[in-house]
């Protein structure tokens, strides 16, 4: 392993453990030619915890995932996954292999193939998933597809090529081949764009399954849906955190419906 790939990998020093949450985020501030798009957030996720974040847009919401992710590395502040890495020294393929999976509004699956192969090329790493897919199935990789696709409701339609599915089924798809990595945190921009009243109350129940055993944060428009999630809300605007509470509470926030939800 070269100097470089090994320092992006170095976890943080042990005097900087400076809380137990599983993602640490002070003061982020970037700028794109000029134009400050994060200006001091702040946010912390707690382990098994899910998060919505609302906002108007330009308020930032992408460009923190961005920057949880590695997409993006912000100009100062801190980023921390776990109380030990310092994921603004870690590149993409590092950061997921932590165990952070993202999810784009636009689902993106293998249309041509099977809903259970979806799953399956999501589980194995990249030199076995050729193999797995067209020479063998083992007992273990079967078991482990069911029950993903048991969570997702697509259990019924494992052998129905991706291409068939209905979009709200396609982003199911896609969150169960973040669930196949068994992440410790998932990240999942606008699920219900699109949908219909009932694929987006069926969403709403997935992603509250999945956070019995996993960290979620979901960036959303629609106040139904972020209603149903039933979880702590963070709402920013111009690229802070401007309101954080329950539903309730933000949603009576002067502020937020002045920026937002006023609109």
């Amino acid at each position: 392993m070269s100097a470089a790939a090994t320092a992006a990998q170095a976890p943080v020093p042990q005097d900087r453990r400076l809380t137990n949450a599983l993602l640490y985020v002070d003061d982020i501030r970037v700028t794109f030619d000029g134009y400050r798009a994060l200006r001091g957030l702040s946010l912390t996720l707690m382990p098994g915890e899910m998060r919505a974040i609302i906002g108007p847009n330009g308020a930032g919401k992408t460009t923190m995932m961005d920057c949880i992710t590695g997409k993006t590395r912000p100009d100062s502040g801190e980023v921390v996954f776990d109380g030990l890495h310092d994921l603004t020294r870690m590149d993409e393929a590092a950061i997921a292999q932590l165990g952070i999976g993202r999810k784009f509004q636009k689902p993106t699956v293998f249309e041509s193939h099977t809903v259970a192969d979806n799953i399956l090329l999501a589980l194995k790493g990249p030199r076995e998933a050729a193999a797995s897919l067209f020479g063998w199935r083992n007992r273990r990789h079967a078991e482990r597809i069911d029950a993903i696709l048991s969570t997702t409701g697509l259990l019924a339609h494992r052998a129905r090529p991706a291409a068939d599915l209905s979009h709200g089924q396609k982003q199911w798809l896609e969150i169960g081949m973040l669930l196949a990595q068994d992440p410790k945190l998932l990240l999942v921009d606008e699920p219900v764009a699109g949908m219909t009243d009932a694929e987006t109350e069926a969403t709403a129940t997935l992603l509250r399954g999945i956070a019995r055993d996993h960290a979620v944060i979901v960036v959303e428009h629609d106040m139904h849906f972020v209603r149903a999630l039933g979880c702590r809300v963070t709402c920013l605007h111009e690229g802070a955190v401007l309101a954080e509470g329950s539903i309730d509470a933000v949603s009576a926030d002067p502020r937020v419906v002045e920026v937002y939800l006023g609109r």
